[in-house]
C-alpha cells in the first residue's frame, strides 16, 4: 500500500463527520500498528482454532516492545482499549489450556488501562504461573503490586494465600531491578515483613536496611517496632554487629542489647567499639569477669576516659585556656553608659548568673578563674541560696574527672556554711554524672545527707544522687532514695518533688515497677492543697521518666491516675503520656495535643459589671482556670518531646506553635518558647531565633524569660556568632531588669557551652538514636521553667543543673585496635539524605578534609578520607576504632 493510498481520507458517513475530525491523525506507523492489532482481534473473534495462538504470540510480541517506557500509555496498549471487552469474550472460548494462559496474560496488561478493581490480578492468576512476571515490563509489576495491597484486607484467606505466591514472585524482581523500597513497601501493606529475610542479599541489604529505618517514625504502633525488628534480623543475618547494636539500642530492649554484646563470633576491637556505643547512650551492662579484655571494656562502658579524651581534644583545638563571664558578656562593646549602670544592678543575681556562665563555659575542663584559684572569695560574693549553686558550679567546671573532681571539691563539705556544703554535695554529684565507678563515690558521699535535718543538704544530695546515677537503674542507689518516702516522714514538697525526680533520672525508661508505686502511691495520697504545689509537678515528672520511650506499655499507670480528681488527673496523664512516646513522632498523639490546646476558658479576671451580669460564681471561673492552664502547658511542651525526632514533624509542630502563640491563653503562649526550644535543641535555625527574639521582648515577663532561655537552649554549645550578638544586644536592652538580665546571662553561658564543644542534643549517630538520659535532663529543665518566677528566679535555681546530664561533647576521635589514639584524614559535610537513591550516591556535601579528632556540628556527617584504614561503624561520631585495610597499597 503506497503512503499516499494510507494518507487518503476513509469515506465518512454523515452521522460520523464531527468524530472524525476530532481523531487526531496518525502517523504511518501507528496506523500500521493499529491496523495490525484490530486484524489480530479479527482472527482470535473466527472459529479458525489454528490461528489463536500464533495471533496471540504476536500481539504479545506487539505489546512487549512498548511497555518498556511507561511516560505515556504506550501505543499498542492505547489501541487495544476498545477491544477490551472484546478479549474478555474471546478468552471464555479459547479451546485449549495454553491459548487460555496467553489469553488471560494479554487481558491482564490490558487491564493496567482498562480494567476496574481487580481484573489485573484476577487474569494474572488464570494465566500459566511460571512465567517470569517481569516479561511485562516494570510498570505492570508496580500496577499489579498496588492491586494486591488494596485488596489484600477484604479478600479471603485462600485468596490471600494465592496473593502471596504472587508476592513471591513480585519481591526478587524488585529486588533485582533496584526497586528495594518497592519491595519493602508491598510487604508492609499487607503486614508480612518476615518474608524479607530470604530474598535480600549482601549487596540490597544496606539499601534495605537504611529505608526501613527512615520508616519507622511514619508508621504506626506496633508495626514501627516490627520493622525495626525485621532490620535487626536482617544486620545479624549479615554479620554486621554494630549496625544490629544501634537497632536494638533504638527498640531500647536490654535484653536483646546483652545478646548481641556477648555474642560469641565478634572480634575483641569490635566488641570495644560495640562498648563505647553503649557508653554513648550510658548503659552499662554487667559481664563476667571471665569474658575477654573484661577490664577494657568494663572501662569503656563506665565512661571513664571521658574526661581525658575531652581534654585532648581541647589541646587539640587550643581552647585550654580558662574563659571568664566577662570573656562571654564582651560588655565592653556595649554603649559605656548602660554598662555602667548594669554593674550596680541587684549585684548578688548578677554573681548568681555568673557563677553559671562561669561554670557552662568552662565546663569539662577542670580549670577556671572564679572557683579553683580561690573558690572561697567567689563564693562569699552569693548571697545564702546563691551559695548552694555557687559551689555546685565547681562540679561543672570539673565534669567527668571524677578523682581529681573529688579531692577538689572535698574541702567544702566541711564549711560551717550549710548551703556551701549542700552545693558541695550537688558537685559531686555532678562530676559523676554518666561515670560509672566500682567503688561508688557519689553514693558514699551523699547517702549519709539523704535524711540530714537540713532541707538545703537533702535537696543537694538527693538532686546529686539523681544527676549521678542518672540512667544506671542502680538498686543500690534506688533503695536509698526510697527513704525518703516512708510513711513516719513527713518531707516538704520540695524534698519530695526532688526526690521523685532523682528516681526518674536514675531509673529513666525503665519502666521500673517497684519506684513506680512508690510514686503512685505518694500522688494518690496527696491532699488538694499539697497537689497544687509547684514542686509536687516532680513527681508526677518523675513518673513520666520512669515510662519515657515506653509507648503503649503505659496504660496500665494511667489507668491508676485516672483516680485522681481533675485538674490534676487530666495534667497527670497528659504528663505521663507524653514522656511514654517521646521522640516517636506519633502524629495521633501530637493531635490530641493540639485539641487540648485548643480549648478556651473565661478568664476570671473581668470588670465588676461583668460579675453582675454573669451568672456563674467567680470562685468557679477561677477553677475553670486551674483547670486548664497546667495541663495546657505541658501538652505544648509534649507535642515538641513527641516531634522532635523527625525533621517533618518538627517543622509541622513550628508552625502549630505559631498559631498557638496568637490564638491562645497566657499559660500556652508561655510554654511555646520552651517547646520551640526543645524542637531545636543545639541546632540554632534561623527561623526559630527569630521567633524567640521576637518573643524575648514580649510584654508578658514570663514569655520574655523562657524565649530568653530557649535563645541558650537552641544555642547551646554552638558558639553561633548570629546569638551572641542577639545576646548582647538583649542584655543591653534589659540591662534595668535583673530578672531578664539573668536570663540573658544564663543563655550567653549556654551557647558558649564547654568554649563551643558540647552540646544538649539528645540525638546522635546520625540523629537515629536518642538518648533517654538527655531528654530526662531537659525536660526536668523545662518542667522547671513552666513555673519559672517561683522555681528559677526563686530559690530553686540549682534546678538548671539538671541539663548536666545531657551534656555530651559533640566530636570525633579515632583509636586503633589497641585504643591507642589515631591521626587520620577524615572528610566533614553536611550529611545527605541518601535513602532510596539509585547507586553509591555521596553522603556528604560541601566537605573540608581535617585530621582526627575534629568537633562535628548539628546536621554534620564524617567519613575516612584514606583508604589505610576501615572503620568499625558506618557512622563515624564519638569514638569510632580503626582496623588496618588488608588491600590497600600505599
Amino acid at each position: 500500500m503506497s503512503s499516499a493510498e494510507a494518507k487518503a481520507p476513509t469515506e465518512v458517513k454523515v452521522g460520523e463527520k464531527k468524530d472524525a475530525e476530532q481523531v487526531p491523525e496518525m502517523s504511518d506507523e501507528d496506523q500500521q500498528l493499529q491496523d495490525e492489532l484490530n486484524m489480530l482481534v479479527e482472527r482470535l473473534s473466527e472459529n479458525n482454532e489454528g490461528l489463536y495462538m500464533p495471533a496471540l504470540e504476536t500481539m504479545g510480541t506487539l505489546i512487549r516492545a512498548s511497555t518498556t517506557s511507561m511516560t505515556a500509555v504506550p501505543k499498542p496498549l492505547k489501541f487495544m482499549r476498545p477491544h477490551f471487552e472484546t478479549m474478555k469474550e474471546v478468552y471464555k472460548k479459547m479451546p485449549t489450556q495454553e491459548t487460555r494462559h496467553a489469553c488471560a496474560d494479554i487481558i491482564s496488561v490490558l487491564a493496567m488501562t482498562m480494567g476496574s478493581g481487580k481484573e489485573c490480578l484476577v487474569y494474572r492468576f488464570l494465566c500459566d504461573q511460571s512465567t517470569k512476571i517481569g516479561e511485562w515490563g516494570h510498570e505492570y509489576v508496580r500496577h499489579l503490586a498496588g492491586e494486591i495491597s488494596v485488596n489484600w484486607s477484604e479478600t479471603s484467606s485462600e485468596f490471600k494465600e494465592r496473593l502471596i505466591d504472587l508476592v513471591k514472585q513480585i519481591i526478587p524482581y524488585n529486588m533485582k531491578h533496584n526497586a528495594e523500597a518497592d519491595a519493602c513497601d508491598l510487604l508492609m501493606e499487607i503486614e508480612r515483613l518476615d518474608l524479607l529475610e530470604e530474598y535480600v542479599d549482601e549487596s540490597s541489604y544496606p539499601r534495605v536496611c537504611l529505608y526501613m529505618q527512615s520508616c519507622f517514625p511514619y508508621v504506626p504502633e506496633p508495626e514501627n517496632v516490627n520493622i525495626l525488628k525485621v532490620a535487626l534480623a536482617l544486620s545479624r543475618k549479615f554479620k554486621q554487629p554494630t549496625q544490629s547494636m544501634r537497632l536494638a539500642l533504638m527498640l531500647n530492649d536490654h535484653a536483646l542489647i546483652e545478646e548481641i554484646f556477648t555474642q560469641t563470633d565478634t572480634d575483641a576491637s569490635t566488641k570495644k567499639q560495640l562498648a563505647f556505643m553503649l557508653a554513648r547512650q550510658q548503659i552499662c551492662l554487667e559481664l563476667k569477669e571471665s569474658t575477654p579484655d573484661y577490664d577494657d571494656l568494663m572501662e569503656i562502658m563506665s565512661n571513664t576516659h571521658l574526661n581525658n579524651y575531652f581534654l585532648t581534644l581541647g589541646r587539640e583545638l587550643d581552647i585550654m585556656e580558662a574563659k571568664t563571664p566577662e570573656d562571654v558578656y564582651k560588655s565592653h562593646l556595649d554603649n559605656s553608659r548602660t554598662s555602667f549602670g548594669s554593674t550596680q544592678v541587684d549585684s548578688a543575681r548578677q554573681n548568681l548568673a555568673a557563677s553559671f556562665v562561669n561554670g557552662f563555659v568552662n565546663a569539662g575542663f577542670g580549670v577556671d578563674k572564679l572557683l579553683t584559684e580561690d573558690g572561697n572569695k567567689w563564693i562569699f560574693k552569693n548571697k545564702e541560696h546563691g551559695m548552694l549553686s555557687a559551689t555546685a558550679s565547681l562540679g561543672l567546671i570539673l565534669l567527668w574527672d571524677v578523682d581529681g573532681g573529688l579531692t577538689s571539691i572535698d574541702k567544702y563539705l566541711y564549711s560551717t556554711e550549710d548551703h556551701i556544703k549542700s552545693g558541695a554535695l550537688l558537685a559531686c554529684g555532678i562530676v559523676n554524672c554518666g561515670i560509672r565507678n566500682e567503688v561508688d563515690p557519689a553514693h558514699a558521699l551523699l547517702s549519709d545527707y539523704i535524711n540530714h535535718q537540713n532541707t538545703s543538704m537533702r535537696i543537694g544530695a538527693l538532686l546529686g544522687l539523681g544527676i549521678a546515677y542518672a540512667g544506671s537503674n542502680r538498686s543500690i542507689v534506688i533503695d536509698s532514695l526510697k527513704m525518703v518516702f516512708k510513711k513516719n516522714t513527713s518531707p516538704s514538697n520540695e524534698i519530695l518533688g526532688i526526690a521523685a525526680l532523682s528516681l526518674g533520672l536514675i531509673a529513666v525508661g525503665s519502666g521500673n515497677a517497684e519506684i513506680s508505686e512508690i510514686l503512685l502511691h505518694t500522688i494518690l495520697g496527696r491532699t488538694e492543697t499539697d497537689l497544687k504545689d509547684t514542686y509536687t509537678k516532680f513527681l508526677m515528672l518523675g513518673l513520666g521518666l520512669l515510662y519515657l520511650g515506653k509507648q503503649e506499655q503505659v496504660e496500665t499507670v494511667l489507668e491508676t491516675l485516672a483516680v485522681l480528681e481533675d485538674p490534676h488527673k487530666t495534667f497527670a496523664k497528659t504528663l505521663v503520656e507524653c514522656c511514654a512516646y517521646a521522640g516517636t513522632g506519633n502524629v495521633l498523639k501530637i493531635q490530641h495535643l493540639l485539641h487540648l490546646c485548643s480549648e478556651h476558658y473565661e478568664p476570671a479576671t473581668e470588670s465588676s459589671d461583668d460579675k453582675k451580669s454573669s451568672k456563674t460564681p467567680a470562685p468557679e471561673k477561677a477553677d475553670k482556670e486551674k483547670d486548664l492552664s497546667s495541663t495546657q502547658s505541658i501538652a505544648v511542651l509534649g507535642i515538641a518531646l513527641i516531634a522532635m525526632g523527625e525533621e517533618i514533624g518538627a517543622e509541622m509542630a513550628y508552625r502549630s506553635f505559631g498559631n498557638l502563640l496568637r490564638y491562645c491563653e497566657p499559660c500556652i503562649r508561655r510554654a511555646v518558647p520552651l517547646a520551640l526550644g526543645l524542637i531545636s535543641v543545639s541546632n540554632p535555625k534561623l527561623n526559630i531565633l527569630d521567633t524567640l527574639s521576637k518573643f524575648s521582648h514580649d510584654n508578658d515577663v514570663e514569655v520574655a524569660h523562657n524565649a530568653i532561655f530557649s535563645l541558650g537552649l537552641v544555642g547551646a554549645g554552638t558558639n553561633n556568632a548570629r546569638l551572641a550578638a542577639m545576646l548582647r544586644q538583649l542584655a543591653q536592652y534589659h540591662s534595668k531588669d535583673p530578672n531578664n538580665l539573668f536570663m540573658v546571662r544564663i543563655a550567653q553561658g549556654l551557647t558558649h557551652l564547654g568554649k563551643g564543644t558540647l552540646t544538649l542534643s539528645p540525638y546522635h549517630s546520625d540523629r537515629q538514636l536518642m538518648n533517654p538520659v538527655a531528654v530526662a535532663g531537659l525536660m526536668s529543665t523545662l518542667m522547671a521553667f513552666l513555673d519559672v518566677k517561683n522555681i528559677i528566679l526563686g530559690k530553686s535555681h540549682y534546678l538548671l543543673y539538671t541539663l548536666v546530664p545531657a551534656m555530651q561533647p559533640r566530636m570525633l576521635i579515632t583509636f586503633d585496635e589497641e585504643l591507642n589514639q589515631l591521626q587520620v584524614p577524615v572528610r566533614v559535610g553536611m550529611a545527605v539524605d541518601v535513602v532510596g537513591q539509585a547507586g553509591k550516591p555521596k553522603t556528604i556535601t560541601g566537605f573540608q578534609t581535617h585530621t582526627t579528632p575534629v568537633l562535628l556540628t548539628m546536621g554534620e556527617r564524617a567519613e575516612l578520607a584514606t583508604e589505610e584504614y576501615l572503620p568499625l561503624t558506618p557512622i563515624m561520631e564519638g569514638f569510632v576504632i580503626l582496623k588496618k585495610n588488608p588491600n590497600y597499597v600505599k
